[in-house]
């Protein structure tokens, strides 16, 4: 009996000729790739078929997997370099040590004489339009970028909403609450969000929660009222 080879076997059979990674299969199989006549001619005709489905589904199983590896690629993986793409795609925390807050504030927005900004601080927001609150937290002993989320919760929906430079925002499905991603240069540690009152906006009581890294780092409650 002459030996089958892979290639005649893989044209007789109508199998796919990968090669290696065919040889793979096969030896995965528990069959000899160099000897595959002895097997498809031991059997009766049922049992050849139960060898080729055997064929069949560990070729199948393989060749996803190289698939989703990258093995049939054009060249192997360089493991050094996924990890590297990996870290670039995935954003990784703000600082890998524990961030302290030094200081917060709150209150409304005011520009002085030399054009700096300072925080009236007080928990009592007048409705009037073009009034601007907000907060600002000091970092200790940070120099950098800082990932923060804020979480602002109304009392009721206003009639718009609004945001600057078209960032990462996105609204409640109740209109109630808005949630604003911000990557913020912060040389001095200081990281901060202001607001501006529009027409629309709810009287009452207000809260603002600041995140980095999915830790809680401040809670602002204040009061829009309404201008007598």
């Amino acid at each position: 009996m002459s030996t089958l080879k892979l290639g005649t076997f893989a044209t007789r059979y109508n199998l796919p000729n990968l090669s290696k990674q065919f040889r793979l299969c096969l030896t995965i199989a528990n069959l000899d790739p160099e000897n595959m006549a002895d097997y498809l001619n031991k059997y009766q005709k049922s049992d050849r078929k139960t060898i080729l489905m055997r064929i069949w589904t560990t070729t199948a199983v393989l060749a996803a997997f190289w698939l989703i590896s990258g093995v049939i690629g054009s060249k192997p993986i360089n493991a050094t370099s996924v990890l590297v793409e990996n870290a670039i795609s995935s954003p990784a925390p703000t600082n890998a040590k524990q961030i302290t807050v030094s200081n917060t504030e709150f209150g409304l927005k005011r520009v002085d004489s030399k054009g700096n900004v300072i925080i009236f601080q007080t928990t009592r927001v007048p409705l009037q339009e073009g009034n601007t609150y907000g907060w600002r937290i000091k970092l200790k002993n940070y120099q950098g970028e800082v990932k923060w989320r804020e979480v602002l919760y109304l009392p009721k929906p206003p009639e718009t909403w609004g945001t600057d430079n078209g960032e990462d925002f996105s609204i409640s499905a109740d209109g109630k609450t808005s949630v604003t991603r911000r990557t913020q240069s912060a040389p001095e540690g200081v990281i901060e969000n202001f607001w501006t009152i529009a027409p629309g906006d709810p009287v009452g009581k207000h809260r603002i929660e600041v995140y980095i890294d999915n830790r809680l780092i401040g809670t602002f409650q204040f009061e829009v009222i309404p201008v007598k």
